[in-house]
């Protein structure tokens, strides 16, 4: 046995999990469809400092950062907003707005590997852009809540801040951006001790203390009633006041169209990556302590990278956990298989005939393979029964004579003579088998 093994953090997946990837990835595109989001596709790899300015200490700290060949410092994509603000900061700049813009692919950071966490996952990420509305933001969870559902999950859990509502305060007490980050990565990792050491420490005043403390404990499912409870804790900080406004238009916007979502608005809520300046969500399921997917409000981001300033939120899925939650929740994915065949030659003499049937089915359509093997007619057949193949065609001299093949039906155990010819529409004729 060999002892190469994937590197930390990487997996295979096999052919049964690629095809629930590949359902989830084909979902992720119809919602994009559905929602006039237009794909793009942006490099892997990226420069060092695009992909760090924003980040967060914490995402910072765990990409893979390497120097090219020409002694540059580069890094794989730790997410895809960055790779996508950069293109609307440069190429697209001039373009109309707003962009409603889909990434999908794979993506790297080097976390501590445990269950639904690994060093190279993937993500179906939606960026629109252009716009400082809450409609935009609606939108954005509203397409979340459709791919999961799409994906077969149930039982969604939609939890919802703002980063808006945080940061007025931080900035009307004018602590420094740096100290700001810090407290939201504690926040983050739910160190709510330590962030209000942090925020006590840069000198803020008791009212901003006070007010932090009651938004860190406020969280509910009565939506409103916590919105209510966020106005008055936040009084005195006027443009915090706005935010909560902002964030319950959102909230409205959101329930008022599609009423059966599970929703908790958390007023301490926050996220990993600096850039955020608004609502903030992430979507789970009770099975699984860790997101599905996430995103938020960004509008200061593009012309960070010397864009036109320009309003924007986005979302990120995680399609291998996705595929995760489904296992756990044991959701089916609709994936409709196409029936394949085997295509055995009798004797040697009869390869030649084997492969030009073949290639005549492929040429309709028709998913089949040919007997390389060697294996005699009844070893083939127990192989094709075992692999779970549909049909088999056998090249035999005496049908060959008629223009015609055996042709076995291997779920129904029925076999009989069909013309050359005729094979397409006799194995179309039977429905293709759901998975």
């Amino acid at each position: 046995m060999s002892e190469y093994k994937t590197v930390r953090g990487m997996r295979d997946f096999l052919p049964e999990e690629a095809k629930v990837m590949r359902f989830i990835e084909s979902q992720a595109r119809s919602i994009a469809k559905l929602y006039d989001f237009k794909e793009i596709i942006t490099p892997v790899v990226e420069s060092y400092e695009l992909l760090s300015a924003k980040a967060g200490e914490e995402v910072k700290s765990r990409m893979f950062v390497f120097k090219d060949l020409g002694g540059r410092d580069v890094a794989l994509r730790p997410e895809f907003t960055a790779s996508v603000a950069r293109l609307v900061a440069s190429t697209l700049r001039t373009e109309p707005k707003p962009f409603r813009l889909f990434s999908i692919g794979s993506i790297y950071r080097y976390d501590e590997p445990q269950k639904g966490r690994y060093r190279e996952f993937w993500q179906s990420n939606y960026e629109l852009m252009g716009s400082n509305r809450p409609e935009a933001d609606a939108e954005i969870i509203l397409l979340t809540n459709a791919l999961m559902k799409a994906a077969g999950l149930k039982n969604l859990v939609f939890k919802i801040g703002h980063v808006g509502v945080l940061r007025e305060i931080f900035d009307q007490e004018k602590l420094k951006e740096k100290v700001q980050n810090v407290a939201m990565q504690l926040m983050d990792k739910k160190q709510y001790n330590d962030a209000l050491k942090i925020i006590e420490k840069a000198e803020a005043s008791a009212k901003c203390l006070t007010a932090i403390r009651e938004l860190i404990q406020l969280k509910g499912e009565n939506i409103f009633a916590v919105i209510e409870k966020m106005q008055a804790c936040v009084s005195g900080f006027k443009q915090a006041v706005e935010a909560v406004k902002n964030l319950s238009e959102i909230l409205k916007l959101v329930t008022e169209s599609k009423k059966e979502m599970r929703i908790i608005v958390d007023a301490g809520f926050a996220r990993g990556l600096e850039y955020y300046t608004g609502m903030i969500f992430e979507v789970s399921v009770p099975e699984l302590d860790i997101a599905l997917g996430g995103g938020g409000r960004y509008d200061r981001l593009i012309e960070l990278f010397g864009g036109e300033p320009t309003p924007a939120v986005g979302v990120a899925h995680g399609l291998d956990r996705i595929m995760l939650a489904m296992q756990m929740q044991k959701a089916k994915p609709k994936i409709s298989e196409e029936k394949t065949g085997i295509i055995i030659p009798i004797k040697e003499e009869l390869k030649t005939e084997a492969l030009k049937i073949a290639e005549g089915l492929r040429q309709s359509g028709i998913a089949v393979e040919v007997e390389v093997m060697g294996r005699k007619m009844a070893k083939a057949l127990e192989d094709a029964d075992r692999r779970k193949i549909d049909f088999a065609i056998i090249v035999g001299e005496k049908e060959l004579k008629e223009g015609a093949v055996a042709f076995r039906d291997l779920k129904q155990r029925s076999q009989s003579t069909v013309l050359i010819p005729k094979l397409p529409e006799t194995i179309k004729r039977k429905p293709a088998k759901q998975k």
